[in-house]
């Protein structure tokens, strides 16, 4: 059975009109701006509603607490990421393997890179709450994809596709959250991508042997 979201993390209402969307970009936004100045102990509903120029009540139609804002904001995050994944895949239908995983890696890398202070901040957010339900769904929809995608290649016939996904997957996306963990500088984070990139590609070559 797959886990639910707790109780206490709910939203209490999704925004159905442009005006509430707006608003609830704003809090959004404002939340990253505060985990980034305070972190998540010294973050509150109060900070972030002056930071986005709302009122403490607006605020809590939508979320009853600090808790499931940040829940909120974290399971918004993974829905983005989990969209450029599966646009990827589907880009690279029937490409050589090889391509594909390339194709994933910078999907995925470029994503938690873009804004590499926010993607820390997050992780250390959701540090302790019960996310499982998040990761699970997260983790659902993109092994859908990317199983399809490597199902499709030109190249190589897999003999065991939900193998080789779990296997490059949980290799991929472990090897960019430890990067993220370690605080590693630019130049040693471009050369662990590039030997991620070729440590899958040596993985590849062994499937296809």
């Amino acid at each position: 059975m797959s886990p639910t979201t707790p109780a206490a993390l709910k939203a209490r209402k999704t925004p159905a009109q442009s005006r509430s969307r707006v608003t609830v970009d704003a809090i959004f936004e404002a939340t990253i701006q505060v985990l980034l100045r305070v972190g998540m102990n010294g973050l509150t509903t109060t900070l972030v509603a002056e930071r986005a120029g709302v009122s403490v009540g607006t605020m809590y139609q939508y979320f009853p607490n600090k808790q499931a804002l940040v829940y909120a904001l974290n399971e918004r995050y993974l829905t983005a990421l989990a969209e450029r994944i599966e646009e990827t895949c589907a880009a690279q239908t029937g490409a050589p393997l090889a391509r594909m995983v390339e194709a994933l890696i910078e999907t995925y890398w470029l994503a938690k890179t873009e804004r590499a202070e926010v993607t820390r901040a997050l992780y250390r957010s959701v540090a302790e709450l019960d996310n499982d339900a998040l990761v699970h769904a997260f983790a659902a929809r993109v092994d859908a994809a990317t199983a399809d995608m490597f199902a499709s290649a030109s190249d190589v016939r897999l003999a065991d596709v939900p193998a080789t996904n779990l296997t490059l997957v949980t290799v991929i996306y472990g090897t960019v959250r430890n990067a993220f963990e370690r605080g590693l500088g630019p130049e040693e984070a471009e050369d662990l991508r590039r030997n991620l990139v070729a440590m899958c590609r040596a993985y590849l070559a062994s499937l296809a042997a």
